[in-house]
């Protein structure tokens, strides 16, 4: 991830953040007349020409049990002694802590949103590109039938658009609810202040306080683990298509990028190592945070100390593997033509599905498929043609000759040609990417 996130979410970006919360709350109980005239700005240029020691803050935190007290204890004692008593008013340490996080974390999802967006596009090319290229399809690590590069580019783009989508609207909310979250002494005051809050420092407003019901808090973790989610997906594809045995991709090249220590002649999918590095990290964190979501009572003991590092650290994480995964999708290497060759492997076994289909009508279904995987087996193990092996197999049924002809034996065995719907499904892929 870039030197600049990281910045800004270190301890002086928390302090700052929680300084703007704490003055925008003198602001906002000033203009509703609970400050008198004034107090708010001597506070911000008192603070704002102050230096705030980060490190006794952190020392404060073993005794105290979060950042917030021993922040306010000593912004406090840098005020002038007649307005000490208006910081921090209302406030209680969590309102602090959740709203200086919540304004460290906007940034971090618009640049979320931006690299999401910029492998939307890189995407969208591959598929423009590579829309008709056909390939082998796997599953269970297996060759199964062909389909398009295109399609498979697709899908990975549809998986980071669908997490776009959800992360774009996961909101963000002020955290204002003082000592048991009904601000207790302050009636009428304490909603109004708020709402006020959450539009001066440009977070959501919540219906309620929320010290316990950290829905806004699983909210997030989780749409952030489903972006990790759909960047490991890509990085694992990548990673498989670029085995020396495979070929049909490799990562883009740059000096220094993918050598080995000790072999000169490998080429290494790094950018796909850490893509799911960062991801598996993430999900451990997903974990964490999913597991604090039920708090206790009026205050979380531990569950909600234990969101903080887990939670900006999976945003840093997601960050930095976007990044890859955008430089990836960029300067991707495609190889179409050891996609073809991936295709014969089998000597074109990989078609007896549709082979078996051509012959079903005249040999029934289950002969059909005998003699279809007969045929894949010998070329697999013999290294022939299946076209030719076929030929023989067919021989051995007197009912299967004469059925069909050598043009229709040959258009089945086209892989080229049982794309089934990969070029519509691009075609589908690209107008649903676009629409939002």
């Amino acid at each position: 991830m870039s030197q600049h996130a990281l910045d800004a979410c270190n301890d002086d970006a928390m302090v700052r953040a929680m300084l703007a919360f704490e003055l925008a709350l003198a602001d906002v109980q000033e203009a509703s007349g609970a400050v008198p005239g004034g107090i708010s700005q001597q506070m911000r240029e008192q603070l704002e020409r102050a230096s705030v020691n980060v490190a006794e803050i952190a020392e404060g935190i073993a005794s105290g049990g979060n950042v917030a007290i021993p922040f306010v204890k000593q912004s406090r004692a840098l005020l002038a002694d007649d307005i000490k008593r208006y910081w921090h008013q209302g406030a209680t340490s969590q309102d602090v802590v959740d709203s200086a996080l919540m304004l460290l974390l906007k940034p971090r999802l618009t640049a979320l949103d931006d690299l999401l967006l910029r492998c939307r596009s890189a995407a969208t090319a591959l598929m423009d590109t590579h829309i008709d290229t056909p390939m082998v399809g796997r599953t269970l690590m297996q060759q199964a039938l062909p389909i398009t590069f295109g399609v498979k580019v697709a899908h990975w783009a549809i998986g980071l658009e669908q997490a776009r989508r959800r992360l774009s609207a996961v909101e963000l909310p002020v955290q204002f609810g003082g000592a048991v979250g009904v601000h207790s002494g302050w009636d009428d005051f304490g909603l109004e202040w708020m709402d006020a809050l959450a539009e001066r420092l440009g977070l959501a407003v919540p219906v309620l306080p929320w010290h316990t019901d950290r829905y806004p808090i699983h909210d997030l973790g989780t749409a952030l683990d489903a972006v990790a989610g759909a960047a490991e997906k890509i990085a694992l594809d990548v990673s498989l298509l670029t085995q020396t045995e495979v070929g049909e991709v490799a990562e883009p090249s740059a000096p220094g990028m993918g050598e080995s220590s000790s072999m000169p002649h490998k080429r290494n999918p790094v950018r796909s190592a850490l893509i799911r590095g960062a991801a598996r990290q993430v999900h451990g964190h997903t974990s964490v945070l999913i597991n604090a979501a039920a708090q206790p009572l009026e205050r979380g003991l531990g569950e909600w100390h234990a969101e903080w590092a887990p939670l900006m650290e999976s945003a840093l994480l997601v960050e930095g593997a976007l990044e890859q995964v955008a430089v990836l999708l960029e300067g991707l290497e495609v190889y179409p033509d050891n996609m073809s060759r991936n295709l014969m492997a089998t000597g074109g076994g990989i078609m007896a599905e549709p082979v078996a289909r051509l012959l079903a009508p005249k040999l029934g279904l289950d002969k059909a498929k005998a003699v279809s995987a007969a045929a894949a087996e010998i070329s697999l193990r013999e290294s022939r043609p299946y076209t030719e092996v076929l030929t023989e197999v067919l021989a051995e049924y007197p009912d299967a000759q004469g059925i069909i002809d050598d043009d229709a034996l040959h258009t089945a065995c086209d892989p080229a040609l049982y794309l089934g719907s990969s070029f519509a499904q691009v075609t589908r892929a690209k107008k649903w990417l676009i629409k939002n």
